[in-house]
């Protein structure tokens, strides 16, 4: 049986591109990925991904959609739910977590340095969305 996720991270999607942040602090220092971050007591892994995207980028996100879960780290000691939506407002404002962020289109990946897999993840996230309209 796996354990049940202890972080959330969101792809988040607006007219085919997704939103990607330049980490600031470790873990992941400096490296693109999608926003997110650890599970507080009390909340639901959704709970978890909504305020985690208000944190960082002062943005609402609604239903967000599952996508799959990913061990992260050197003991695989996050485990990752990933959720993607493009049901969000607010105006992008980036906390000092956040070195850049930037609007991507995903066949632009491979310029960057990303977390592991990001492009496995954008794959599966844009089929979920695809398959739900």
């Amino acid at each position: 049986m796996s354990e049940l996720p202890n972080a959330a991270s969101v792809a988040i999607v607006r007219e085919g591109k997704v939103l990607l942040i330049k980490r600031a602090y470790a873990p992941y220092q400096h490296l693109w990925t999608l926003p997110g971050g650890r599970l507080e007591p009390g909340e639901s892994i959704e709970q978890c991904a909504i305020r985690e995207v208000l944190e960082e980028l002062n943005l609402t996100i609604r239903n967000p959609r599952p996508v799959m879960q990913q061990s992260l780290g050197r003991e695989g000691n996050f485990r990752l739910a990933i959720f993607v939506t493009k049901d969000f407002s607010g105006m992008l404002r980036a906390s000092d977590e956040i070195e850049d962020h930037k609007w991507i289109d995903p066949s632009a990946l491979i310029a960057l340095r990303t977390t592991s897999r990001l492009d496995d993840v954008l794959a599966k996230a844009f089929t979920v969305l695809a398959q739900n309209g």
